[in-house]
């Protein structure tokens, strides 16, 4: 059986980060242009992907592309 996971614990060791933040903006960013440029609209099972997107550091001035949100999916890493 899987123990729950801490969420909190999560937030504050992960997500909070000043470096994560920033990603999670653009990220933010990066779909608010594809909405105004009308390539998604909110709940059309679509997602940007950024192109050869860096592991870490900055998402500007990187290629994106809509794809479905099963196919993005896919491609992430499996969580144990």
């Amino acid at each position: 059986m899987r123990k729950q996971r801490d969420y909190k614990d999560e937030y504050n060791s992960f997500h909070a980060k000043p470096e994560q933040k920033k990603r999670r903006a653009q990220r933010n960013a990066a779909r608010a242009e594809a909405e105004k440029d009308g390539r998604v609209s909110k709940g059309d099972g679509k997602e940007v992907d950024h192109v050869n997107a860096p592991r870490t550091g900055s998402l500007e001035n990187v290629k994106t592309r809509v794809i479905p949100k099963t196919e993005n999916r896919k491609r992430q890493p499996k969580r144990s």
